[in-house]
Order: C-alpha cells, then sequence, then structure tokens
C-alpha cells in the first residue's frame, strides 16, 4: 500500500483540456519529466491511488497537459479535477539537491534538535502561510509547528530520514 510519508507532493490538477482525456496539471516540482517513473499517484477516498501516464505535453514552465492511459475522454477524466499530485520519493535523488525544491519531500522524517533530542516526525507540511512550517506529532504530545527554514538545519540523513535543527530557544516549549 502507497504511504504518504513515501511520497512527495508536485503539483495539482485543475480542470480538463479539450475532449480526448486531457486534463491541465500545475506543478511546483518538474522531476516527472526527468525520472523512470511513469505514473502519479492522487488521494482519494483516503487512498493513494496511482496513475499511468500515457503522455504529456508542457503548455508553461509551471503548467503541462497530462494523458493517462484507460481514460479516454472529458468525462472520464474530470474526477481528477483539483486534486494534489504526489511523485514516489524513490524516483527522486537522495539528498537535499537542486531537484528537491518541496518541503513535502520530508514528511516522515524525524527531527532532532541540536542537543540531539527528538523532536518528533514530520506528518505534513503547511504552505497557507508567509512562512512554510513543518507539521511535527509528537509521541503523546500533539501536534507542534516547526519553521521550515534552511537557516536551522544543521544536517539531513536521508538515509535513516532524520533533519538535525538549531531552533531558537522556547520554541518547543510553545
Amino acid at each position: 500500500m502507497i504511504q504518504r510519508e513515501d511520497l512527495i507532493k508536485i503539483g495539482h490538477f485543475n480542470k480538463p483540456h479539450g475532449i480526448k482525456g486531457e486534463i491541465s496539471f500545475t506543478f511546483t516540482n518538474d522531476i516527472f519529466a526527468e525520472s523512470e517513473c511513469k505514473f502519479f499517484i492522487c488521494e482519494i477516498d483516503g487512498i493513494f491511488v496511482p496513475f499511468i501516464v500515457e503522455s504529456y505535453r508542457f503548455k508553461s514552465n509551471v503548467t503541462a497537459l497530462i494523458k493517462f492511459e484507460g481514460i479516454e475522454n472529458d468525462i472520464q477524466v474530470k474526477f481528477l479535477t483539483n486534486l494534489d499530485v504526489y511523485f514516489p520519493k524513490q524516483y527522486t535523488k537522495n539528498g537535499l539537491s537542486e531537484d528537491i525544491n518541496s518541503w513535502d519531500y520530508f514528511i516522515g522524517y524525524t527531527l532532532i534538535d541540536d542537543k540531539s533530542s527528538e523532536i518528533g516526525i514530520i506528518s505534513d507540511v503547511d504552505e497557507t502561510t508567509m512562512n512554510t512550517l513543518f507539521i511535527v506529532e509528537r509521541a503523546g504530545e500533539g501536534e507542534l509547528l516547526i519553521p521550515a527554514s534552511e537557516e536551522l538545519i544543521l544536517g539531513i540523513d536521508t538515509e535513516n530520514k532524520k533533519i538535525q535543527l538549531t531552533l531558537p530557544e522556547g520554541l518547543i516549549d510553545l
């Protein structure tokens, strides 16, 4: 079964384009163009479902038109309208590289402060505010919001899925 922590959000579908089953796709990360992976994943009713890409073509530097196998017309593709689009992390390069330009890549990583104590696990990323935030699940203590900022990161261990941070004093106690 596909798990959220194994995925990176790369954009969202807009509306169907034309009558041959294409859908407009606004992307924040174009790693799909350079990868061997030939499918996108959408969350439908709480389940992550893969869709095999038959073809795609770029309309601009942030928009593409996508055609999926088995979807032949605008009525069949309409159910994907406004859904978020995910891509498997296993098809991305490991480490913090130029290819990984979304904080969603780090969902499932454990945050550790500079004193080597575990803060919690990143369960989601909130990009609705001016400052992007990690939503961190703390064992038995609920959620904590931590700024997602390169200036706070001391190191990233992609093999063990850990990020070491230096945080302002008192932030964890809020």
